[in-house]
């Protein structure tokens, strides 16, 4: 099986391969070619320049290295072409097996506009909205729900015709659909993800500006410029559920995550089971999620998300047709392997009868090569020491081996730490001194803050939300050890060819730079 993608994600899937018996071969850009997922697999195959259109985002490259692999099957990982469906098409045409969700749901859910409409259509309550005139949509014929709880209702929305950049930026006329929907409101791309494409807006006299932006910005960056504005849910828990459907039309929901902990609207913790939902609000989330996974034919492993108000009211958010990066937690909680499943459906096997509640509680944080005290900067460079946390109920998916360059080609994440344990108490402490653990030298990294995070009183009590981390204040961070300061200082002057390798999974060894541990110097 071909693994179309790299880091932690090809070493997760190559990992599932390994226990299903399937030889699996791993893809690598020039970056990449010492990186571990490539040392882990059965064969590897190098694609190409660093950056990812030349390399992890070419879809003649990736086929070719399949075909000359002699590969069956092309799983994509999450990330780069996971959701791109025609990647998934292309698999198929080569005559090999797609892991993945079919091509169809993965277009019907890859646009919100698209996705929306199907929502109301099945019954799941969608966020009151309204579509703003894009570029590449018929908008004359997409019609939006001005009122979430009817599904069905037919919403007047108008062409607003922009003004050229050069001038004011604002249109001619704001619909009247937006303006009846009240501030604040949050303008969205169809398209988007990641915080790319989306302002809030608390005043109508700012409106025409965001959503010109918002064009501008979705245009570059997902080549579709077509916007919508929904009502402005202040700080809601932001709630995924997990679901698996099979070839057989069997779809089930496997408990849900929360991912309210979100910086920029990238999450960097996750927990498994939310603990703001009961018993009863697990059964109605679920069950929304397999209506909105049936309405599309939901084949694999994916994700329906919601944002859960105080009341107990959900509200769809998108659906992740694909595996999630937060994947492990559902993992550890219901004691279930997602890669090996999504292996079973595609080979045709039905799904089994799997857990209906969580038996642990498992929370995830994401380490990246980031400076908090920058603003958190994405970091480059090489990563002289890399020294992963072990222990009871500890889990570490990592891409990245001792003596590894961090490129700034990609996703500056470099490993998630998971903590497992019978309550989310047990978790959290137990995460938090993994976090401790963890030992990251030669870049800057966010091991620090997310522990001071995970001790911050909000978290302790399971108050989050996703505009808890704009306003939260951490303590400064401990001054770290004078055992620590000689140990990097012994690693930092050290020759080029005495940085550990991939080999080399700890401290042991000795010091070309002898150093006193305590006592002062």
């Amino acid at each position: 099986m071909l693994v179309a993608n790299r880091g932690e994600i090809a070493v997760r899937v190559i990992r599932a391969c390994r226990t299903a018996g399937l030889e699996s071969v791993a893809v690598y850009s020039d970056a990449d070619r010492e990186a571990r997922h490539v040392a882990l697999a059965d064969a590897a195959v190098g694609i190409g320049p660093a950056p990812a259109e030349d390399s992890y985002l070419s879809i003649p490259k990736l086929l070719e290295a399949a075909k000359t692999s002699g590969c069956d099957a092309v799983h994509p990982g999450y990330g780069f072409l996971s959701e791109n469906a025609d990647f998934a098409r292309a698999v198929e045409a080569a005559g090999l097996v797609w892991i993945g969700p079919p091509a169809d749901a993965m277009e019907a859910m890859g646009s919100k506009i698209s996705a929306r409409k199907r929502m109301m259509a099945a019954g799941v309550p969608v966020v009151p909205g309204a579509l703003i005139a894009g570029s590449k949509e018929d908008e004359d014929e997409e019609k939006i729900s001005l009122n979430g709880e009817e599904a069905r209702a037919r919403a007047a929305v108008r062409r607003a015709a922009p003004r050229p950049p050069a001038t004011s930026g604002t249109f001619e006329e704001v619909p009247s659909s937006v303006l009846s929907l009240g501030f604040p409101v949050v303008v969205k791309a169809s398209a988007g993800g990641g915080g790319k494409g989306m302002r809030i807006v608390t005043s109508p006299s700012d409106l025409s500006e965001a959503i010109n932006s918002c064009r501008r910005e979705a245009l570059a960056a997902f080549g579709n410029s077509t916007v919508y504005v929904e009502k402005y849910l202040p700080n809601p828990r932001h709630i995924e559920v997990q679901i698996l459907g099979d070839t057989h039309g069997n779809v089930v929901a496997l408990g849900e995550r929360e991912c309210s902990l979100q910086r920029r609207h990238q999450k960097v913790v996750e927990e498994c089971p939310s603990p703001a939902v009961t018993p009863e609000l697990r059964a109605r989330l679920c069950k929304a999620a397999v209506e909105a996974a049936r309405a599309v034919g939901y084949v694999s492993a994916g994700t329906v998300e919601f944002l859960l108000e105080p009341s107990g009211a959900f509200w769809f958010l998108e659906m992740n047709t694909r595996l999630q990066v937060e994947h492990p937690v559902t993992e550890e909680a219901f004691s279930v392997d997602l890669v090996a499943l999504q292996l079973s459906i595609a080979a045709g096997s039905r799904l089994p009868e799997l857990p209906a509640a969580p038996a642990f509680h498992a929370i995830e944080a994401r380490v990246y090569a980031e400076d908090p005290d920058a603003g958190f900067l994405p970091q480059a460079g090489r990563l002289l020491v890399w020294v992963e946390p072990s222990g009871p109920g500890v889990r570490v998916d990592s891409g990245v081996i001792s003596g590894q360059a961090v490129d700034v080609h990609y996703d500056p994440m470099l490993a998630k730490i998971v903590a497992t344990g019978r309550t989310r108490e047990e978790a959290r402490s137990r995460l938090v001194v993994a976090l401790r653990e963890t030992v990251a030298l030669g870049v800057a990294t966010n091991l620090s803050w997310l522990g001071r995070l995970l001790e911050s009183d909000p978290v302790v009590r399971g108050e989050t939300h996703t505009g808890l981390l704009e306003t939260l204040r951490l303590p400064a961070p401990a001054r770290p050890s004078d055992e620590v300061f000689a140990a990097a200082a012994s690693v930092l002057s050290r020759p080029a060819s005495a940085v550990p390798g991939s080999t080399k999974s700890s401290w042991s060894g000795p010091f070309d730079t002898p150093f006193r541990m305590g006592g002062g110097a």
